[in-house]
């Protein structure tokens, strides 16, 4: 066990005072290298804040029955895609069709089996992925269904090398 030299105590600690010069030297002036700094600051805020701006006024929306049956119809969400040449097109739509083709057989793979809570899980993910590529097909967005296809079948994957 090593032995560590006891702290002083404050209270016992020596004092030291400053040293005056001798011979009536006194220095009221800085040094010359030594600049002058200013400090500038700003006018504090207002304590009173004054709203200057009004809120601005909604628009009101009226919504009109079709004179058919009477229900409002909404109007179809626009699809933004890009715009792919024919060739991309084509390579995109085999690219979906294919991992779809294999997500579906390694889901075809589950049907009958007990499945842990995780793959149960996993199997809905994969038809979730696969459903929306469907729709994404028919909807001719076909990067957008190649790259849902491509994660169900990576899922359907995981899926077939955990039975």
């Amino acid at each position: 066990m090593i032995r560590r030299k006891p702290s002083p105590a404050w209270g016992t600690a020596i004092q030291t005072r400053p040293i005056l010069m001798k011979g009536g030297q006194t220095t009221t002036d800085p040094p010359d290298s030594i600049p002058e700094l200013y400090l500038i600051l700003p006018p504090p805020p207002s304590p009173i804040v004054v709203a200057a701006q009004p809120s601005p006024v909604r628009a009101r929306v009226t919504t009109t029955a079709s004179a058919g049956n009477g229900s409002v119809r909404k109007p179809e969400v626009p699809v933004i895609a890009p715009q792919l040449s024919l060739e991309e097109a084509t390579t995109a739509k085999q690219q979906t069709n294919q991992s779809l083709n294999i997500a579906e057989k390694n889901l075809a793979t589950t049907q009958g089996r007990n499945l842990s809570p995780a793959q149960t899980d996993l199997a809905s993910k994969v038809r979730g992925f696969v459903s929306d590529a469907r729709d994404a097909a028919r909807a001719s967005d076909w990067v957008r269904a190649r790259d849902l296809a491509k994660k169900a079948q990576v899922l359907s994957e995981e899926l077939a090398k955990s039975l």
